[in-house]
C-alpha cells in the first residue's frame, strides 16, 4: 500500500519539474494535514457490539474545505485513503473548485451487514468524526460501497448534532434531503464528456470504435451505457465475479439486468454469442478504449505489456500503477488520467454543495451544462499543456493542478508558525 502511496507521490514529483514550483509548495503537499483514526462500536442485531476501524483524512485545505468520498470495504487502509485524499486535493484542483482533498473508509464488509446494522454504523461514523467534517471544513460523499441512502443517513444525524438542517455536510444525498439531479451518473458523464471533446486528438472519430468496461458498477454501467448510445460496440464487461466478451457487440442494459438478477454480468454469458472469459484476458482485448472503473492497481508491470487498447480512459481512481504508467506511454498508449477523467463526480457534488448554500435548485439540463463545460474547458486545457510541453496527459494534469495549488499556497502568505 505504501507503494501506492508512493506512485501518487511521483507523478508530484513529475509535474514539479516541468513547471516552476517553490520547494516549499512541493513539501507542503507531500503529507496529509491531518488523519483521524478511530474505532466504531455499535451494537449488532443479535445483541453483540461489534467494533469496526475507520478513518477520515484532511490532505490539504488551501483552496477549500477538504472534499471526499467515504469508502466501506473490508481491505480499507490508512495508506489507502491517505493516497485518495491526496488524489482528490489535485482533482479538485484540475477542475478548479473550490475544494481540497478528503477521503474516509471504514473497514467492513458491508454486505455482511443487515440494513439496520449499516445504518447505526454510518452514523457513528459522524459521531466519532462531528469535529472534523462540516459545510466549511470538511464535506463527504459516497465512495465504493456507499450511496445515496447512507449519505442521508450521515446528513440526517449531522444535523441532529448540530440541532438545525444541515444539508451541505455532505453530497450525493438523496433528492428529497437536499441532493443534485444528476449526481447518479455525473462521475461516467464527466469522462464521456471529456473523451468526446478530445476523440479527434486521440484519433478516436474515425474507425472501429470498440470499448472494454472492466469495473460493472454505478460509473462503469453508466459509461457503457453513455458510450453505447453514441455508437460505440461494447466487446467486454466486467465485474468482480467474472467477465463476458461477444466480438459482435454486447447490450449494456442486459449486462446489468444479468448482473441485478444474477449478481454478476456473467449471468448473460451462453447467450447470443456472449462468452465468459478471465479478468486478465479482459484487460487484453483488443480494442480502442479501455475504461478501468474498479479499484486501484488494476493495470501493473504484471500486465501492461498486454494492454491492446488504443486509449485508457480511467474512470476508477488510481486503476494504472505508476510502473504501468511508463509502460503505456513507451508504448504509445494515452491514458485520460483519473483527476481528470473521473471528475465529473466531485464537480457534480461541488454544485449540489453550493445548491444547499443557496436554497435553489438546478433543473438537470442545468447540471449537465455546467458540468459538460467544466470538463471540456480543463480538459481541452490539460491536453494543451501535454502538447506544448511534450509530456503525458497524466503529467499534465498534475501540472495543471499544481500550478493552481501553488498560486492558492502562495497567495496565503509566508507567515512562519512556531509550535509552543
Amino acid at each position: 500500500m505504501q507503494d501506492m502511496l508512493k506512485g501518487a507521490l511521483s507523478h508530484l514529483e513529475d509535474a514539479a519539474r516541468h513547471t516552476s514550483v517553490h520547494p516549499e509548495v512541493l513539501e507542503k503537499l507531500r503529507y496529509p494535514k491531518e488523519l483521524l483514526t478511530t474505532r466504531l462500536m455499535i451494537r449488532m442485531d443479535d445483541g453483540s457490539r461489534r467494533s469496526f476501524l475507520a478513518w477520515r483524512c484532511r490532505y490539504d485545505d488551501t483552496r477549500g474545505p477538504t472534499k471526499g468520498g467515504i469508502r466501506y470495504h473490508p481491505e480499507a487502509n490508512a495508506e489507502e485513503v491517505v493516497t485518495l485524499a491526496f488524489w482528490m486535493t489535485f482533482k479538485c484542483a484540475v477542475t478548479g473548485l473550490p475544494f481540497g482533498g478528503g477521503k474516509g473508509a471504514i473497514q467492513v464488509d458491508p454486505h455482511q451487514l443487515s440494513k439496520g446494522e449499516l445504518e447505526r454504523l454510518s452514523r457513528a461514523y459522524v459521531h466519532a468524526f462531528a469535529s472534523l467534517i462540516g459545510p466549511d471544513r470538511d464535506i463527504p460523499a459516497p465512495d465504493v460501497y456507499t450511496n445515496a441512502m447512507i449519505m442521508g443517513w450521515m446528513a440526517d444525524e449531522y444535523s441532529s448534532l448540530v440541532g438545525h438542517p444541515c444539508p451541505a455536510v455532505i453530497t450525493g444525498k438523496p433528492i428529497p434531503l437536499g441532493g443534485s439531479l444528476g449526481r447518479e451518473d455525473a462521475t461516467a458523464r464527466g469522462g464521456f464528456y471529456v473523451l468526446n471533446h478530445l476523440e479527434e486528438e486521440l484519433g478516436l472519430k474515425n474507425g472501429s470504435r470498440r470499448a472494454v468496461i472492466q469495473g460493472y458498477g454505478n460509473a462503469g454501467s453508466y459509461m457503457a451505457h453513455f458510450l453505447h448510445e453514441a455508437g460505440w460496440q461494447i466487446v467486454g464487461i466486467s465485474d468482480s465475479r467474472g467477465a463476458i466478451y461477444n466480438p459482435e457487440g454486447l447490450d449494456p442494459a442486459a449486462a446489468l439486468q444479468a448482473k441485478r438478477k444474477t449478481g454478476s454480468v456473467t449471468g448473460l454469458a451462453d447467450s447470443h454469442g456472449v462468452n465468459t472469459i478471465s479478468q486478465e484476458e479482459l484487460l487484453a482485448l483488443e480494442c480502442e478504449l479501455l475504461v478501468p472503473s474498479a479499484l486501484e492497481d488494476q493495470i501493473h508491470a504484471g500486465n501492461a505489456d498486454k494492454i491492446r487498447a488504443k486509449v485508457v480512459l480511467e474512470l476508477a481512481n488510481g486503476p494504472v500503477t505508476a510502473e504501468a504508467d511508463r509502460i503505456l506511454q513507451q508504448r504509445g498508449i494515452p491514458v485520460l488520467p483519473d483527476i481528470l477523467a473521473n471528475a465529473g463526480g466531485v464537480t457534480v457534488s461541488y454544485f449540489e454543495w453550493v445548491q444547499n448554500r443557496q436554497g435553489y435548485y438546478w433543473t438537470l439540463e442545468e447540471v449537465h451544462s455546467r458540468l459538460k463545460a467544466i470538463m471540456e474547458k480543463e480538459g481541452r486545457r490539460v491536453w494543451s499543456i501535454a502538447q506544448t510541453k511534450q509530456i503525458p496527459l497524466r503529467t499534465a494534469a498534475y501540472v495543471h493542478a499544481l500550478s493552481r495549488l501553488s498560486e492558492a499556497i502562495e497567495a496565503h502568505g509566508t507567515q512562519t508558525y512556531f509550535a509552543g
